[in-house]
């Protein structure tokens, strides 16, 4: 049967081969994939492309040939030994409270050995797949980005979802980070505002001035603790775009420490002397009602690999 099909480039899929990246989709060899590729049947962003080309962040892939599994289909536990360690902060009928590890991909991606928290949630609560609006995605109303760990809230119930995905609307959903950032003298609290879009790169977000286009994006922080070449921040932001703590804070002129996609080579420099081997940004709070209209509060410390640099700064 043919079938035309389309998919957006997402950030587990960036930096891939084309080819790479169409055998592990459609399951097939990677010389049949490069010949299918050289045959026209894929277009990226409305062009053709060769084997070799590598996927951006944001782009749309087009293709039409036999059918190849549905991109909205239940993705499959892939390997449960390997599956990673998340703490559950509170569990209920209705939702879970967890705290992600940094280094975990929220949903799966078309990469068969990528394990994802979706793997995870699937293994310890099969019924979830039942919920959401999209099977690859389920029980999730908002997500942390690879490298950041913290809390995150999954609905076990459709109307514990259909709640929670009005509330992140509605934008009554309390989040808070902390996150290290790159020089001191900084004011006491602040408000950043740019604008947030894809970047000509692809692969990560742009700030921009409130005169030009863009999402509009407003993340709030308060200094927390100072040294000289750094600060420790609290921050919680109104909206949630893409990498908006991140591109915000680079803008802003205080990149988040260890994060080296925002980071300028001097700021590289940097980040590479405190070996994080992560980014330090942390969500440590969420607040959010239950199906009742109650407050639901939750904080966390930060890891102790964290606490442990901060130690060294001290």
């Amino acid at each position: 049967m043919m079938t035309h099909d389309r998919f957006v480039v997402t950030e587990s899929a960036a930096g891939q081969r084309f080819d790479v990246w169409a055998a592990a989709y459609k399951g097939i060899s990677r010389s049949q994939a490069q010949k299918e590729i050289k045959n026209g049947i894929y277009s990226v962003n409305g062009r053709k492309v060769s084997s070799h080309y590598v996927l951006k962040i944001g782009e749309e892939i087009e293709f039409s040939g036999q059918a190849v599994p549905a991109i909205s289909t239940v993705p499959q536990i892939k390997k449960p030994s390997l599956l990673p360690a998340v703490e559950i902060i509170s569990e209920t009928t209705d939702y879970i409270v967890l705290n992600k590890p940094a280094g975990l991909l929220m949903h799966p991606a078309h990469d068969e050995f990528e394990v994802s928290l979706v793997d995870w949630l699937l293994k310890k609560f099969p019924k979830i797949s039942k919920v959401g609006e999209d099977p690859l995605r389920p029980g999730i109303v908002h997500r942390l980005d690879r490298e950041v760990s913290g809390l995150v809230v999954i609905a076990k119930t459709q109307a514990m979802f259909d709640l929670l995905k009005e509330q992140f609307q509605k934008r009554t959903v309390a989040k808070y980070y902390r996150s290290l950032v790159h020089g001191g003298k900084l004011p006491t609290e602040g408000e950043i505002n740019f604008r947030i879009e894809r970047s000509t790169q692809g692969y990560k977000m742009a700030a921009k001035p409130l005169n030009q286009s863009g999402k509009s994006a407003v993340t709030l922080f308060e200094v927390e603790r100072c040294w000289h070449n750094y600060t420790l921040l609290k921050l919680r932001i109104k909206t949630g775009r893409t990498h908006q703590i991140r591109a915000h804070l680079a803008a802003y002129g205080h990149p988040v420490a260890g994060d080296d996609l925002y980071a300028t080579p001097r700021f590289k420099a940097l980040n590479k002397k405190l070996h994080l081997g992560r980014i330090f940004l942390v969500a440590v709070e969420l607040a959010f009602l239950d199906r009742k209209g109650e407050r639901q509060a939750f904080e966390i410390p930060l890891p102790a690999e964290l606490e442990a640099v901060l130690a060294i700064l001290t």
